[in-house]
């Protein structure tokens, strides 16, 4: 529990800086590019990430069981069995890129592109991929530190630093948003792989061995589909609204989905470093410290999350406007979206256990929700279409449809995971309803009371702090509040107190 803390402490904090480092990247992109360019660009980056969690083949979390059930035969060093899937990671990429970029660059780019450049984004899905995995291996040795430089430093400033630089350069401004991606995802890549080689070192006896690489790619499946699905139900709405919609709506709907970003990778924060302490209690067969770590971990991802939340969603059309005028018209998608992520938090700390104890069953009840949101999306849309409504509506109905999605994965599968463990794992309590109350209250002051630069600069840190300090009185027990505390070497009371009182308020 003390390992969880630490890391999800370390991750939550890069999180933060991953946001302000996109900040600059969003307001340049919007306010100098442009509301279409920027929702070209989202559709396009929607297909990357997910062909690019394709070629990672699941290692994010199956990375961890390998190196935990340990070694085939005696060449199967740590190191090794790394360089095996970024091997079979790279094989599959560089199958799958030539036939997207000849045979489908449609679905990409179906409102057409900005630039000759924005083809290079296929570049990235192997760097995406191969980063996934190092990153991996790194949480493997509960070294989060890394993911914080890459994901939250590197990239994201990266990104905002190449977007405003290209722009002043003639002969790339045109390509400035695809090119300061692309440019974003390798200089990840880089950190992680430096961080990789300083832990585990360079491969000793390594070489490619294909009947292994078939079976690590096969036996990946069930986790591919797990964290496409998983991760397609947070793009498919942007993908479906670029194909029935103009690139302008698809820009809306993308700034109101990356403010929801914070809010939202709070979630995967803990993944990291919560697989490796599954797999080992899974060795062991301890059921019980499992289904507590669940507990435990979902109500410190749904406490936080339901304070962001609010932040974010009271003074909303302050937060969209900072984009534009034309962006605040997606300030309804911008609340639904965060509702959704608050609701899904459940889905996805249930998954992170169901993925190694029942794949097949989890997978299944992904493709379904997946086809559910799917249905609900294209309907909500023709239906918005249908009675007239303006594309702020549109891109509504594509959060609600995402919304409904989200709140059945949740109570499926921690239906399941219950039944499985033999243990409650719930993560709500009605502490969070009391620490809400007051904090709306003074988001209300604040947007009714105060010009729109007083909202944004004070009253969504005071919305934040008044619920943080009455979930902190009210919520949180002694357990929960070893997320906040720096030193790893905590008190054996407190860690006995986080496995015996975390139950469900």
């Amino acid at each position: 529990m003390a390992t969880l803390a630490k890391g999800g402490r370390t991750n939550t904090l890069g999180f933060i800086l991953r946001l302000l480092g996109g900040i600059p990247f969003l307001f340049v992109g919007f306010r100098l590019y442009g509301v279409d360019e920027m929702g070209r660009f989202a559709i396009a980056f929607v297909v990357v990430e997910i062909v690019a969690l394709i070629c990672a083949l699941g290692e994010k979390r199956g990375l961890a069981q390998r190196l935990t059930e340990g070694a085939e035969d005696k060449e199967d060093t740590p190191t090794n069995l790394v360089f095996d899937g970024m091997l079979a990671s790279l094989a599959v990429s560089a199958l799958i890129c030539p036939l997207l970029l000849l045979a489908f660059p449609w679905i990409i780019f179906p409102n057409g592109t900005n630039s000759d450049f924005d083809m290079w984004m296929i570049a990235a899905i192997p760097a995406f991929a191969l980063t996934e995995i190092l990153l991996a291996a790194q949480a493997y040795k509960h070294d989060i530190a890394t993911t914080v430089r890459a994901r939250a430093l590197v990239e994201p400033w990266t990104k905002s630093i190449l977007v405003i630089a290209l722009f002043f350069v003639p002969a790339l401004s045109d390509g400035g948003i695809a090119l300061a991606f692309v440019g974003a995802i390798y200089a990840a890549l880089f950190t992680a792989l430096w961080s990789f080689l300083k832990t585990y070192g360079l491969p000793k006896g390594w070489r490619p061995r294909p009947a292994y690489l078939i079976k690590l790619t096969s036996r990946a499946l069930p986790l591919v589909g797990a964290d496409v699905i998983e991760r397609g139900t947070r793009l498919l709405d942007v993908f479906l609204l670029g194909q029935l919609t103009s690139a302008n709506a698809v820009g809306i709907y993308w700034f109101a989905k990356e403010v929801v970003s914070l809010p939202q990778k709070l979630k995967s924060s803990f993944e990291p470093i919560l697989a490796p302490v599954i797999t080992k209690n899974l060795k062991i067969g301890n059921m019980d410290a499992i289904a507590a770590q669940v507990r435990q971990v979902g109500f410190w991802i749904i406490a936080l999350q339901v304070g962001i939340a609010l932040m974010l969603a009271i003074p909303g059309e302050a937060v969209m406007g900072l984009a534009g005028p034309a962006i605040v018209g997606g300030t309804g998608a911008l609340a639904i979206l965060l509702a959704a992520e608050v609701i899904a938090s459940m889905a996805v700390v249930s998954e992170s256990v169901l993925v190694y104890i029942a794949r097949k069953r989890n997978l299944a009840i992904s493709v379904g929700v997946i086809t559910l949101q799917g249905a609900l999306t294209v309907a909500f849309i023709l239906l918005a279409q249908h009675l007239g409504y303006n594309e702020g509506f549109q891109a509504a109905g594509a959060a609600g449809a995402l919304f409904v999605a989200l709140a059945v994965s949740s109570l499926v599968k921690a239906l399941v995971l219950k039944t499985l463990l033999k243990a409650p794992v719930s993560n709500w309590r009605w502490a969070l309803v009391y620490a809400a109350a007051p904090a709306v209250v003074v988001g209300f002051v604040f947007t009714e009371f105060t010009p729109e630069w007083v909202e944004l600069a004070i009253g969504g840190p005071a919305i934040l702090f008044v619920y943080m300090w009455v979930i902190w009185k009210r919520g949180f027990t002694e357990a929960d509040k070893v997320l906040f505390r720096k030193n790893a070497n905590l008190p054996e009371e407190i860690l006995e107190a986080a496995e015996s009182t975390a139950k469900p308020r």
